[in-house]
């Protein structure tokens, strides 16, 4: 059986992050993003210490940024390369990309 992964989002200002910690195993993933407009953010960056790396961290910060982006009527600039292949990977998620 696997750990839940917690995930937790911090703003301050425009700088943004989502960040995950696994009971049981050492460090946090994260992705940070910019707010660029109310309606906008830019996904800029995705890490995962190697404690974390195949425990399925990272698609959980995406899948997490995607449900808050869409209850808070907010859409993507995938910047980050990761965030961007997850994107092209869930044609589901189309409607939360930014033009």
């Amino acid at each position: 059986m696997t750990a839940p992964i917690r995930i937790t989002k911090t703003l301050d200002g425009a700088q943004g992050r989502y960040a995950a910690r696994i009971d049981g195993i050492e460090g946090e993933a994260e992705i940070t993003f910019t707010v660029l407009a109310p309606d906008r953010i830019s996904a800029d960056h995705t890490d995962a210490p190697a404690s974390m790396r195949g425990s399925g961290v990272a698609l959980a910060l995406v899948q997490f940024m995607i449900a808050d982006a869409r209850a808070s009527g907010v859409r993507i600039v995938p910047v980050c390369p990761y965030v961007l292949a997850q994107f092209n990977k869930h044609p589901d998620w189309q409607d939360m990309r930014a033009p």
